[in-house]
């Protein structure tokens, strides 16, 4: 049995890793079932299928989801839905049905038609993982970047917004400070910018409800 003083490993960094931690969730992200050992860790998966989406904390008909549902999914948490877009993930048509009208509407700007989420969700997985496992990262210039960005600078993640940046470190943002010059490596995989730069706006923790529950 698990100790219930140790959090599960589900939380999920704009880095890509998915850790232990006790940082706050206003978003929750499936991946498939990975289910946790008497520990509370995960299997050496990280994924059962492609289709890796952006949810709601509560199920659209009420129901609070909770952090091990007893069926159909594990549940992983992010801070917001900018670090669930750094890490690979696009909104869920389910339950964030007008996130992901917005996402495919800025698809279709960026790349012309909408092939699908099955087919769309392919290519963005090349363009956030490789076979190791590991976050396929990018060099760009951040003079360049849009609103929603994850980058990486003096080895934390950093968070583009439109007034400046703002680093991120334990599910907490910091101060926005101007933005710095010249090249940089991105988290947030390339479509997803490519999307972001067509009027996509992920919702940010700052402006999230305060009365969601904790996970």
């Amino acid at each position: 049995m698990k100790n219930s003083s140790t959090p599960l490993q589900n939380r999920v960094l704009p880095t890509g890793e998915i850790v232990s931690a006790s940082f706050r969730g206003h978003f929750t992200g499936n991946r498939g079932v990975l289910p946790f050992d008497a520990t509370g860790r995960l299997g050496p998966s990280r994924w059962k299928h492609q289709h890796w989406i952006i949810c709601t904390l509560h199920h659209p008909r009420g129901r609070y989801h909770g952090p091990q549902p007893a069926r159909g999914w594990t549940p992983f948490f992010f801070t917001d839905e900018a670090v669930g877009l750094a890490a690979g993930h696009r909104p869920c048509a389910y339950c964030r049905r007008d996130a992901y009208d917005a996402w495919r509407t800025a698809w279709e700007q960026t790349f012309g038609h909408w092939p699908g989420h099955k087919e769309a969700d392919k290519y963005l997985h090349k363009a956030r993982v490789t076979r190791r496992r590991e976050q396929v990262r990018h060099i760009a210039d951040i003079g360049t970047l849009p609103t929603g960005a994850f980058v990486l600078l003096q080895g934390l993640p950093h968070l583009v917004r439109k007034d400046g940046i703002c680093s991120w470190e334990n599910g907490q943002y910091g101060p926005i400070v101007p933005r710095p010059t010249g090249p940089v490596s991105v988290l947030t995989p390339r479509p997803t910018i490519s999307i972001l730069h067509a009027g996509f706006r992920p919702e940010f923790a700052d402006a999230a409800s305060s009365d969601q529950n904790d996970v």
